[in-house]
Parts: C-alpha cells; sequence; structure tokens
C-alpha cells in the first residue's frame, strides 16, 4: 500500500527536508509540501492524500484551523499534528476535532513513520512525550514545553553560553566543540522551548525555568559576556 503524504510547515528547511527522507521510505509517496493553510487546501483540490502532517505554529497562523476546511470541504484524510509545541487545550479540541495523532518534532524518524502508518490505518497515535503533556495539562503544562525533561550538561553548559551573551563561536571554544555541534544543540534547545530564536529562548529560560533549566543563576540578573572559561 503506497500512503501519499501532504506536509504542511512553513520552515522551508524543515518542509524540504522532512519530504526527501519520507520520499526515500518504502511505501511512501510525498503529494506535496506547503507552507500555509491556503497552500494545502489549493494542493487537497488537485490530489489526495491520506495523511497530512500538519505543524501547529504556521507564523500567523495555527496549523488546526484546517481542521474545519477539510470537514468543510469533505476531504477524508488523517491529520497527524508534528509540533514542536502547543497548548494541551488546543491539542484536546484537535482530538475532537478529527486530529488522529500528535508527534513532537524532537522525535526520531523511526517514530515518525509508525505514526503515519498507524493513522494512515485509521488508528490514533499519541507519542510519549505528548503523552505525559497531556496527562500534565490539568497543572498548566502545554505540550512540548519540556517542563519534565532536564537540560543535558551539554545544553546546559550552552544555555548558559547564550545567557552569557556568547556568539556560537565563543560557545565552541570554551566547550572544546565545533560551532557545528553548538548549532545543534541550540536546535534542540529550540525544540524543548518550542521556540525559534535565540531571544525567545532566553525569556522563556529566564520566566519559565529559572529554577530547573538555570540552576543558581538569579533571574534578575542581565546577561553579559563574561571572561573566556578554559577546560569545560
Amino acid at each position: 500500500m503506497n500512503i501519499r503524504i501532504l506536509i504542511v510547515d512553513d520552515h522551508s528547511l524543515f518542509r524540504e527536508s522532512l519530504g526527501r527522507m519520507l520520499q526515500a521510505e518504502p511505501g511512501f509517496s510525498v503529494v506535496g509540501e506547503c507552507r500555509s493553510l491556503a497552500e494545502a487546501l489549493a494542493t487537497l483540490s488537485a490530489v489526495e492524500a491520506d495523511v497530512i502532517l500538519l505543524d501547529y505554529d504556521l507564523g500567523n497562523e495555527q496549523g488546526t484551523s484546517l481542521l474545519a476546511e477539510l470537514k468543510k470541504r469533505q476531504i477524508h484524510t488523517s491529520v497527524l499534528i508534528v509540533t514542536a509545541g502547543m497548548p494541551s487545550e488546543e491539542a484536546f479540541r484537535g482530538f475532537d476535532e478529527g486530529v488522529m495523532g500528535i508527534l513532537l518534532k524532537h522525535s526520531s524518524l523511526d517514530q515518525l513513520i509508525a505514526a503515519i502508518r498507524t493513522v494512515s490505518a485509521g488508528e490514533r497515535w499519541l507519542g510519549d512525550d505528548a503523552m505525559r503533556a497531556l496527562l500534565s495539562s490539568r497543572s498548566g503544562i502545554p505540550i512540548g514545553s519540556e517542563t519534565a525533561r532536564p537540560l543535558t550538561a551539554r545544553q546546559s553548559d550552552v544555555m548558559r553560553g547564550i545567557l552569557d551573551g556568547l556568539t556560537n563561536k565563543e560557545i565552541a571554544f570554551n566547550l572544546k566543540s565545533s560551532e557545528t555541534s553548538v548549532k545543534a544543540v541550540i536546535q534542540e534547545l529550540f525544540q524543548k522551548a518550542g521556540v525559534r530564536t535565540r531571544s525567545q529562548l532566553v525569556r522563556i529560560a529566564i520566566e519559565k525555568h529559572s529554577s530547573d533549566w538555570l540552576g543558581q543563576r538569579r533571574t534578575n540578573e542581565t546577561p553579559r559576556a563574561q571572561p573566556t572559561r578554559l577546560g569545560l
């Protein structure tokens, strides 16, 4: 059975990279890659999709707004939310409106493939991380916030470098690592925090994770460049 997949995500690099990986998977066919809901609907008027991989945060749009349009146009397809984060109440509403699964973007490709096969068969999928977040939703924990998941030692080192106002090159030098490695860790931090920029990451870290991510750093301390730390 060939599973036809439509990808809807406003990040070009993520969308195109994911498309190439899934196209190479036996039994998968990517029928479209869209950056907005309007593009998705236009594509669906021309081709059929068995599964839609839908990002929740599409910049100025919420991906879940597509659900009502699909129902209105009687487009029958399985929707799998693939997101860095979303409010728990939106996740519950999405399931009520027909979402078949939720997968966080830091999940493995194997998990994504399993989720696609599951929802294409008409079954619900909920990854472990998303499940934990939903179960914690009564405490107001959004899916993707990673509140229950502390930073690794390397993520913590990079996070402190960012708060100290250091460049990627300076952080890499201090950690005796490469800029490429530092960039990869920063992307992991973006995914944990559900953000896209350094400034957003700093704000989330200070406002929501001062105790678990920043340890003893005072939240009212203004980040500033520090002397280069050697031997870390």
